[in-house]
C-alpha cells in the first residue's frame, strides 16, 4: 500500500507541547512540508522565539537557535549574514514579534534582510497566562483588560502586515490562516514562497498566520476557529500586502 500522507523529514517525531486546539502544531508541519519540497533541511537555520513556541527547537530537525525575547530577527540577520549560503527563518508570536521585539522587526524588514519570518497571531499572550497582546482586538476580555480593550487607554491593535508593507524593504508579506483546508493550503503555498524568496536572494519575507488559543481565550477548539473567523479575519483581512515579485 502506497503512503500518501505521512509525518515531514523536517519535523522531528516527538510529541508537541501545545494545547489541544492550538494550530502552532499545523505551522509547525507547514513549515516542515515546504524544507522538505525545497531540499533545504541541510542547510536551514531556525531562530526560535520566547514564548508558546520557545521549544521549537525541538521540533524541527534542522540546526536551531535559542534568541532571547523578541530578538529572532535580529539574530537571523547576524546568522544570515555570516552564513549567507544557509536559509534563515524565524518562527515568532505576536507578542514576541510585535511587542518586545517591534524594533528588530521593523529594522530588518526596513534593512530588506534576506531571511523569512513566521508570525503567529493569536491575538494574545499565550505562555505567560492570557495577557493583552498588542494584537488583541478592541473590547477583547483578557488578564490584563478584563473589562475588554479600550482604545482611550490600551490604544488600538497593531496591524503588523499592513505596516510593514510602507516600508521600502520587505519583498513579500501575506497574511494567512489556518482555521480550515483552503486556508491551510493557502497558508503553505505562502510559506513556499517566502521561503524560495530567500533561496532566490529576493530579501524580506513574512508570513502572518492567523491562528487560535482555545486556552486564554476561553473557548472549546471548535468555538475557537469560529471565534478567528468571526472576529480576528474583519480586523485582519486575509491576502498579500506586499510582493514586489508580482509583476516580475
Amino acid at each position: 500500500m502506497s503512503v500518501v500522507f505521512d509525518r515531514p523529514k523536517a519535523l522531528a517525531d516527538v510529541p508537541l507541547h501545545y494545547c489541544p486546539g492550538c494550530t502552532h502544531g499545523i505551522v509547525h508541519r507547514l513549515v516542515a512540508q515546504v524544507i522538505d519540497e525545497l531540499g533545504i533541511e541541510g542547510k536551514t537555520i531556525g531562530v526560535a522565539p520566547v514564548g508558546c513556541s520557545v521549544f521549537a527547537y525541538n521540533y524541527f530537525n534542522c540546526d536551531m537557535v535559542e534568541a532571547a525575547h523578541g530578538r529572532a530577527p535580529a539574530v537571523a540577520t547576524g546568522v544570515k549574514r555570516a552564513n549567507p549560503d544557509n536559509i534563515v527563518f524565524t518562527y515568532q508570536g505576536d507578542g514576541d514579534l510585535a511587542a518586545i521585539g517591534t524594533a528588530e522587526t521593523v529594522h530588518s524588514a526596513g534593512r530588506g534582510e534576506n531571511i523569512t519570518v513566521i508570525f503567529i497571531n493569536n491575538a494574545i499572550y499565550g505562555m505567560t497566562g492570557g495577557q493583552m497582546a498588542p494584537t488583541s482586538l478592541v473590547g477583547q476580555v483578557t488578564q490584563t483588560t478584563p473589562y475588554g480593550r479600550k482604545t482611550e487607554t490600551q490604544g488600538y491593535p497593531i496591524k503588523v502586515s499592513e505596516m510593514l508593507s510602507q516600508l521600502d524593504g520587505p519583498y513579500y508579506i501575506e497574511r494567512v490562516a489556518v482555521d480550515n483546508v483552503k486556508n491551510i493550503n493557502n497558508a503553505k503555498k505562502a510559506i513556499k514562497k517566502a521561503f524560495e524568496n530567500q533561496v532566490n536572494g529576493k530579501g524580506f519575507s513574512l508570513v502572518e498566520v492567523l491562528s487560535t488559543c482555545p486556552t486564554n481565550w476561553g473557548l472549546s477548539p471548535i468555538e475557537a476557529l469560529d471565534w478567528l473567523r468571526d472576529n480576528m479575519m474583519p480586523v485582519y483581512p486575509l491576502g498579500v500586502y506586499k510582493d514586489k515579485g508580482a509583476n516580475e
